[in-house]
């Protein structure tokens, strides 16, 4: 099914841009589609990676007997597979007025070569998995276990395409790309992953699980960060009063059908302790999307006291506080009132999987649906 997705890259003449996004979420895709004019040259490609990286300075003679090449951006996708390449696409673009779209899913290996990313000449874009406004019919339950990657939502074969996209990507681009030089730690710090997902992290304790130091978990958390493989969310805090944490991140991947692979996850009904994990995710999953699409730099946190009263994200630093249950009972309604009372936050949501819209005690209940919609059209945050 091709989608109709929210991204849109709209370039002046001259101006060049990096699309990052982890793999398959549609970038070469939507670049075809985006800009059929444009020469596209793809580093996944031997034949077009190999001769680049032994010379770089071939892609400008390359491009000089195309004269496509200025009639459009030259796509370069897949860039962080010749990190050198970026000093001879600055040279194009001072020396000869190119612009460039170079799309990448991991920045890491090219800030570790010293390039110094065009200087500030390239806009940054994102693309991030399928959106709910982005899903014709959407379906919750799929969402919640085959996950929002293009090629993977609502196929057949679901699981078996996360499981060849889990150990494809660790081989290719983390392992392949020589990120990491203990192979089998790495490979039991992810195992890790499946008991600290979404949960305050304890870094000296999967250590001990990994085999390693505390400091080399921090690396590899890091590593999923800067592959656009998950983030990592700090805790919420202001000032003196509850007793609230501040030190102890949460991390979540950045696709709720991939985390769900690696929890060993599979949600049957929108009900439950494994439902609501996943649906929390899905949530967070869509205001980092709407983050990046609307080109905001709000922090996205999350609050939580050593008594256990928990509110899921923070967002703006207090101006927006949203809670995720499927289903709301009166008990719930606590953490949000204390977090209400104590940081007068403009607008408290509880995000339900309920078909009712109520407000109680000043904070709205909103079925997830409205709440995507109102998020998407800016009336959250």
């Amino acid at each position: 099914m091709g989608y109709i997705r929210i991204l849109d890259i709209d370039l002046p003449p001259g101006q060049s841009a990096f699309l990052w996004g982890a793999r398959q979420t549609g970038k070469s895709t939507w670049l075809q589609a985006r800009f059929p004019d444009s020469v596209h040259l793809d580093l996944l490609d031997f034949d077009v990676r190999f001769p680049l990286s032994a010379r770089p300075s071939r892609l400008g003679e390359q491009l000089a007997s195309m004269p496509d090449a200025r009639k459009a951006p030259v796509v370069i996708d897949e860039v962080q597979k010749v990190p050198g390449l970026l000093d001879e696409v600055h040279r194009l673009i001072e020396s000869r007025g190119l612009s460039f779209i170079l799309c990448g899913s991991s920045a890491r290996k090219i800030r570790r070569a010293g390039v110094n990313l065009l200087g500030g000449r390239a806009w940054r874009f994102e693309m991030f998995p399928l959106t709910y406004a982005e899903i014709p019919g959407f379906h919750l339950l799929t969402a919640l276990n085959d996950g929002l990657l293009p090629g993977i939502y609502g196929r057949r074969h679901a699981g078996r395409s996360l499981a060849a996209y889990l150990r494809d990507f660790l081989a290719q681009e983390v392992i392949g790309e020589a990120l990491t030089r203990n192979t089998d730690a790495f490979m039991r710090f992810f195992e890790a992953l499946r008991f600290s997902h979404g949960e305050l992290l304890n870094y000296a304790s999967i250590a001990r699980d990994c085999g390693v130091a505390a400091k080399t978990v921090r690396t590899y958390f890091e590593i999923l960060e800067d592959t656009l493989l998950g983030y990592l969310i700090r805790p919420f805090h202001r000032r003196a009063g509850r007793q609230s944490i501040s030190a102890a991140p949460k991390f979540y991947l950045f696709d709720v059908g991939v985390a769900g692979r690696v929890c060993g996850r599979r949600v049957a009904q929108a009900a439950g302790a494994e439902f609501g994990r996943a649906f929390e995710h899905f949530i967070l999953q869509e205001i980092v999307a709407f983050r990046g699409y609307r080109e905001k730099d709000f922090p996205i946190q999350f609050w939580r006291t050593k008594t256990g009263l928990e509110v899921d994200f923070v967002l703006n630093r207090g101006e927006v506080a949203v809670e995720v249950k499927g289903r709301v009972r009166r008990g719930d309604l606590r953490p949000m009132r204390a977090f209400r009372e104590e940081f007068r936050p403009r607008r408290a949501i509880i995000v339900t999987a309920e078909r009712d819209r109520r407000r109680i005690d000043g904070t709205d209940l909103i079925p997830y649906q409205d709440f995507l919609l109102e998020l998407h059209a800016g009336e959250v945050i």
